[in-house]
């Protein structure tokens, strides 16, 4: 039945796949990169340090390019895309992968902190989709996962700015979706929880659900391989996240305040 079907269509088989990750260097887009690597597929990896690029390459380095750039660089992420899509004659995927994230409460905020958390977090991915759209369209197949978080879903405190990002990218990448797939092109909306990064190390408090970033790169590529549209995970966690959108304010943000004592 229709309304049992994937919402993307199908990927082609990893041994065949063609993938570039920007954000690829630690964290979530490297351990994505080493699975994906494992399963045979060819893996343009981006970011700014060649040298952690070049370790998760590893033992696969003849099916590896490495391509560094900064993100935030709106004309370097286009040139990256032209290179790597040259070099393989076309792309398959592309995960953005790519964020940052700075605890911020309203009286810290500043336009210097806001814009370098939206630079990376929101900007950025709107540069990347903006540069490889033409390409996808052109090729008329292929595929774009987003990493957005579950922190986008609602107000959380210390999120003032990181978790406003997050809901934009969400919306974005939903009303992406709404454009792309009737042209044969998937949209993945990739939410997680608390992964063990760089980024989640600095964190002062407890993290419920805490998982390693190969496990959350196993929960990605079976949503890539699942063809859903939201890959959230882990489920435990994302589930109560999801149940919490549907309370009224008032009780929402009791329950906040009471669970956070912020």
């Amino acid at each position: 039945m229709r309304f049992l079907k994937p919402l993307n269509p199908p990927l082609p088989r990893w041994e065949d796949a063609r993938v570039w990750i920007v954000g690829a260097s630690t964290g979530i887009g490297a351990a994505t990169a080493r699975v994906l690597l494992a399963r045979g597929a060819r893996v343009a990896l981006s970011a700014r340090s060649v040298d952690k690029l070049a370790a998760v390459a590893g033992e696969h380095a003849a099916r590896t390019l490495v391509a560094p750039l900064d993100f935030t660089d709106a004309d370097a992420v286009a040139a990256c895309w032209q290179r790597v899509h040259a070099q393989w004659g076309g792309i398959d995927l592309v995960l953005i992968v790519a964020g940052t994230h700075q605890e911020i409460r309203a009286w810290e905020l500043t336009l210097a902190n806001a814009k370098q958390v939206l630079d990376t977090n929101l900007n950025g991915v709107i540069a990347t989709v903006a540069a490889i759209v033409p390409g996808l369209l052109a090729q008329r197949h292929g595929a774009i996962g987003i990493v957005a978080s579950v922190a986008g879903y609602r107000g959380l405190p210390k999120a003032l700015v990181y978790g406003a990002s997050k809901a934009a990218v969400i919306n974005f990448t939903e009303t992406l979706y709404l454009d792309l797939r009737p042209k044969n092109i998937g949209v993945y909306l990739i939410n997680p929880g608390f992964v063990k990064t760089p980024l989640t190390a600095g964190n002062q408090f407890t993290m419920p659900h805490l998982m390693e970033a190969d496990d959350a790169a196993h929960e990605l590529v079976a949503g890539l391989d699942s063809g859903t549209f939201e890959i959230h995970f882990p489920h435990a966690f994302t589930r109560q996240l999801k149940l919490l959108r549907l309370l009224p304010y008032r009780w929402y943000f009791a329950l906040v305040h009471r669970s956070t004592g912020l």
